[in-house]
């Protein structure tokens, strides 16, 4: 359980890079860290449960693809957890289009990457 509330703080502090550094992404809810936060909650569950098994099955398309299909696979998550947060909670993160997610989890594994490493050590 710490590890994911660890996975999810620093998911939150990623996803408030991306809304800042992206016009394509904007908070929803006030204060807006609110609307960040249960959206990388949702992306913490997403990345938690169902993405290691739709990646093992997407495998031999990605190859054939040499890895694109990763990208509509992010993309498609990032969608799924702004839908989630949004409906359900009424705040989270809008992603206004496939280049800004792209865009958007490009940021998100750098900056999770640095900020997990300064976390775990």
């Amino acid at each position: 359980m710490k590890d994911f509330l660890m996975r999810w703080l620093v998911l939150t502090v990623a996803a408030a890079v991306m809304v800042v550094l992206l016009p394509g992404m904007t908070a929803v809810g006030q204060p807006p860290i609110l609307g960040i936060a249960v959206f990388a909650l949702f992306m913490a569950l997403i990345n938690a449960s169902i993405k290691p098994m739709t990646q093992l099955i997407a495998l031999p398309f990605s190859i054939l693809t040499f890895g694109l299909l990763y990208l509509v696979i992010n993309w498609l998550f990032m969608r799924l957890s702004s839908w989630l947060a949004i409906s359900l909670f009424g705040v989270g993160v809008l992603v206004h289009g496939f280049w800004w997610a792209v865009l958007g989890s490009l940021i998100m594994s750098i900056v999770s990457g640095i900020v997990g490493s300064i976390v775990r050590d």
